[in-house]
């Protein structure tokens, strides 16, 4: 009879016993409190993909406004090009075929 149990230990490993199960339950429930519901999820998750939605079309928006730029540049060299140079490099081959003409 030594093993066995008195009735006062059995006693005192349920009340431990439901302490401990009390205890489960409420961490239970602070754990659940925290959590977020399925719907509220979808719609941050719906957010997030809408920011990066507008993210991607800014960036689009602004590498297409930089080709833009680029493109006016190579445009504005020509200009340039076709504005100074030539008519300068036409001054100098006139130039040089009078020197020539007058040098024959």
């Amino acid at each position: 009879m030594p093993d066995e149990p008195t009735l006062g230990e059995v006693m005192r490993r349920l009340e431990d016993v439901r302490t401990d199960l009390k205890e489960d339950f409420r961490e239970l429930g602070v754990r659940l409190d925290s959590k977020v519901s399925l719907e509220r999820y979808q719609l941050e998750q719906q957010a997030r993909d809408e920011a990066s939605k507008q993210i991607i079309e800014r960036v689009k928006a602004l590498e297409g406004a930089t080709r833009e730029k680029e493109q006016q540049r190579a445009a504005d060299r020509r200009l340039i090009f076709s504005a100074l140079i030539v008519p300068i490099l036409m001054v100098l081959l006139t130039v040089y075929l009078q020197t020539k003409g007058a040098a024959s």
